[in-house]
């Protein structure tokens, strides 16, 4: 991922510039704190990868206090990642990133413990990730994968799905308007669009009404079929306690 950093952050700036309905001027671009996370870890990223010690770490957490965007100098980003407001965001040391991602604020790249080694997910190309999720431990989220905002991801999840809830549930597959080129346009072809995102808390509720109808249902044809046994019974059946 050898990507020389003027040009990099040259696209980043037209690509936030083309894609960001917020900005009104060009040089609002210079406003954002991504911006200059990125040009940070490019740098103490270049280090980390020649092992110059101690360096890389300050830079990162020079970064962090400056823009309120933690990523560990050796993880791994690809052009155009835009971090939207950004504030809170962690990345990992062995988190890799694709092309063309979007990440919202409060999003974390994290681990699941102590692992040593590759402990952190790996990104494909142009997903998205809602704000306030965690995506957690050595898994995969293919192209174009859509996390739900406060979503925790714990098992990897194939391309142009959409995932939702704690843990993540997949709610929704390819779309036949998915933008699959990537780097367009992420307020559109990639927008989250949690309007669309079917609720799972409803999902559930509608399917125990069901069961308790199901269930209402059975029972009262128990009480029809006890009712009709005992309308069977004759009065010989009965033993008479005079005698």
């Amino acid at each position: 991922m050898k990507i020389f950093i003027l040009d990099d952050i040259l696209q980043m700036m037209k690509y936030i510039h083309e894609n960001d309905p917020a900005i009104k001027f060009r040089l609002e671009v210079f406003l954002y704190p991504c911006l200059y996370a990125i040009v940070f870890h490019r740098i103490a990223h270049l280090l980390y990868v020649l092992n110059v010690p101690i360096v890389p770490r300050l830079i990162s957490q020079v970064s962090r206090f400056l823009t309120g965007i933690e990523i560990h100098p050796g993880a791994q980003i690809g052009q155009c990642l835009f971090i939207d407001h950004g504030m809170g965001v962690v990345i990992g040391q062995t988190a890799i990133i694709g092309d063309y991602c979007l990440l919202y604020q409060g999003v974390t790249l994290g681990g699941t413990g102590n692992e040593v080694g590759k402990r952190h997910p790996t990104l494909g190309n142009n997903v998205v990730v809602g704000s306030g999720a965690k995506v957690l431990g050595n898994i995969q989220l293919g192209d174009n994968v859509k996390v739900g905002a406060g979503s925790v991801v714990l098992k990897s999840i194939p391309a142009d799905c959409t995932v939702v809830g704690v843990p993540a549930k997949i709610v929704k597959q390819k779309e036949n308007n998915q933008n699959e080129q990537g780097g367009n346009d992420i307020y559109n072809s990639q927008r989250l669009h949690h309007e669309r995102i079917p609720d799972l808390m409803e999902i559930m509720f509608k399917q125990i009404k069901a069961l308790q109808h199901k269930i209402d249902q059975l029972g009262n044809s128990v009480l029809t079929n006890e009712y009709s046994n005992l309308s069977q019974i004759s009065n010989d059946d009965y033993y008479d306690y005079s005698i």
